[in-house]
């Protein structure tokens, strides 16, 4: 396998930039999710790293090679696409020999390697089908498998499971997470579902506008956002964000509501500071009904109208109104609620954030 290096990569297309000088180190065997909205220059990467787009300045390295102006065939990637691309006429032990019949692999290597690729992804009962005869699930592990056959430094996912339904995006997410673990590979996986990056990665590249927003463990990302972006966008329900400005040691929002500016944030901000307050729906809830993680000293309880909820079952998503707008809350044991109930909510500062409104960055004594 191989270690990825991208060195102050760009992507132009005429006077526009998309990609603006990243930087970016994958180890050797590390599954790297590159993750962010429509636009924001993930797949373009992908495909810069796969040669399939050619780069407009900086330098790609893997392993020890700089590939700049090599073709995909002798990068020694593997790319799985959305789309599967699996040939209609092959059955399914042809698409899985093809590249390597293509590349003149003798016949007993390349049957033995489309046995071992088959063998790890369970597609034994299915090699005599053709494409259509399968489902999508099946489809993308023949995908998978093709791409293994290879024996690549590297692979590479570009969004392998949108096109599948909510159910078999689950077991596929588990099939990639023990392929990853059977072949022991450098993976970078693009996706839009932040879900999918959360459960596969090893770390998350969290991307905006074709720059790097924050690189961590799933863990880090979500604890310790380093932006008001990634603030919001990692975490389902999204974290709760409201502008405000700090006045005489508290946090004060546009229409009069108040709470306390918890003492670690006051060595980076000062009077008259313009901030954004962020916290998760896990950390704010109806009394009683929360994962204290806090010490109670930190628990600030506002009364609350209650505009909607959402049953989950074993928890209940309160929508109530703070300050004029519309924060979302997560009840566990829940209890019948309504809307326009007035509930206690309870409010753990401890887990709070703080963000500059002008930077966005992260407030951190």
């Amino acid at each position: 396998m191989a270690t990825v290096s991208l060195k102050k990569l760009t992507k132009r297309y005429g006077n526009m930039e998309i990609v603006h000088g990243i930087d970016l180190d994958v180890a050797d065997r590390e599954f790297i999710a590159l993750v962010g909205p429509s636009g924001c220059g993930k797949s373009t990467m992908l495909r810069m790293i796969a040669g399939l787009e050619e780069i407009s300045g900086g330098a790609i390295e893997i392993g020890e090679r700089v590939v700049n102006d090599l073709p995909p065939r002798a990068r020694n990637i593997s790319m799985v696409f959305q789309s599967y691309a699996l040939y209609p006429h092959m059955t399914v032990r042809e698409n899985l020999g093809f590249s390597l019949k293509i590349a003149g692999v003798a016949d007993d290597e390349k049957a033995r390697r489309v046995a071992e690729a088959s063998a790890i992804l369970g597609l034994d009962a299915l090699l005599e089908r053709r494409p259509s005869q399968l489902s999508g699930g099946q489809r993308q592990r023949v995908a998978m498998g093709r791409a293994i056959v290879r024996d690549p430094e590297v692979f590479l996912f570009d969004e392998p499971l949108s096109n599948l339904d909510a159910k078999l995006r689950t077991q596929m997410r588990t099939e990639i997470k023990k392929l990853h673990a059977k072949v022991q590979s450098t993976v970078i996986y693009v996706t839009h579902d932040q879900v999918e990056a959360m459960t596969l990665a090893d770390r998350i590249v969290i991307m905006r506008d074709g720059h790097i927003e924050q690189v961590g463990t799933p863990d880090e990302v979500f604890r310790r956002p380093a932006t008001r972006f990634v603030a919001g966008f990692i975490g389902s329900p999204p974290m709760n964000l409201q502008e405000a400005t700090v006045a005489d040691g508290r946090i004060v929002f546009g229409g009069g509501q108040n709470l306390p500016l918890p003492d670690r944030f006051k060595p980076a901000v000062n009077a008259g500071d313009k901030v954004v307050l962020g916290l998760r729906p896990d950390d704010l809830y109806p009394a009683g009904h929360g994962l204290h993680s806090g010490d109670a000293a930190d628990v600030h309880e506002i009364e609350l109208p209650v505009t909607v909820t959402e049953p989950l079952g074993n928890e209940t998503l309160v929508f109530v109104e703070f300050d004029g707008k519309e924060w979302v809350s997560r009840m566990l044991n829940p209890k019948p609620l309504k809307a326009g109930d007035r509930v206690p909510m309870s409010f753990d500062l401890s887990q709070m954030h703080l963000f500059s409104a002008e930077t966005g960055k992260s407030l951190r004594s």
